[in-house]
């Protein structure tokens, strides 16, 4: 499974990948990475069929671990175009990334 910087991310995201947040929705409330779409790891295994399979998917979650998890989930699932971000939102937003606070 390929991992990509935040910057990398972001640059993917601006071409036309789609950036999937695992973390849960309170989580997410806090802070967020600028246009991730929210779907719970926990939601993933019953939900993943509503994820594109022509887009890349670039997974994000706190730290990179659990989207890693999902990301070899989805590839097991047949998705061709899936990413982990190292270092999760935490990197997003020491990077200095667009990102939102407080909103669901």
């Amino acid at each position: 499974m390929e991992e990509v910087t935040p910057q990398e991310g972001q640059r993917r995201v601006q071409q036309g990948a789609l950036l999937v947040d695992v973390r849960e929705p309170g989580e997410y409330q806090e802070v967020h990475a600028e246009g991730a779409q929210l779907l719970p790891l926990g939601e993933l295994e019953a939900r993943h069929a509503e994820l594109p399979r022509d887009r890349e998917l670039v997974m994000i979650c706190r730290s990179g671990a659990r989207s890693a998890r999902a990301a070899e989930y989805l590839l097991g699932q047949g998705f061709e175009r899936v990413v982990n971000l190292a270092g999760g939102t935490l990197a997003w937003v020491d990077a200095e990334l667009p990102h939102e606070r407080g909103q669901a």
